[in-house]
């Protein structure tokens, strides 16, 4: 078994909420997010149909509420996919429609810069 490796993504301050890199390693895409909350790093590749999935469009969802009252929430935590539309909850990975989900990646923010684990 291979040795983990942290691969340097941004300075903190590069990656403002709602942002994204796409970064490559060992042929990989890996696309990595600023929720607002959280930097999260996922592979770019659809569980769906294997589409990039990172070049989808990020946004927020609708939240549970009564009939007929759509309340709008989650903003910058939900990945659309640009193929399919399928959508990922950039915290956990999880499709919001199906089990499948999205490989994550460990991210440190260490002296404000950015590195994930591959």
């Amino acid at each position: 078994m291979s040795a983990k490796a942290e691969v340097y993504v941004a300075e903190l301050n590069d990656l403002a909420p709602g942002e994204r890199r796409i970064i490559a390693d060992a042929g990989r895409s890996i696309g990595v997010f600023n929720t607002g909350s959280q930097i999260v790093a996922v592979l770019n590749i659809c569980p769906h149909a294997y589409a990039p999935v990172c070049l989808g469009k990020i946004s927020g969802t609708t939240l549970p509420s009564k009939p007929g009252e759509y309340i709008w929430g989650r903003e910058n935590e939900i990945l659309r996919c640009p193929w399919h539309g399928w959508e990922f909850d950039l915290h956990s990975g999880q499709c919001l429609t199906d089990r499948r989900r999205l490989k994550r990646f460990p991210v440190t923010v260490r002296d404000g810069r950015i590195y994930v684990e591959v």
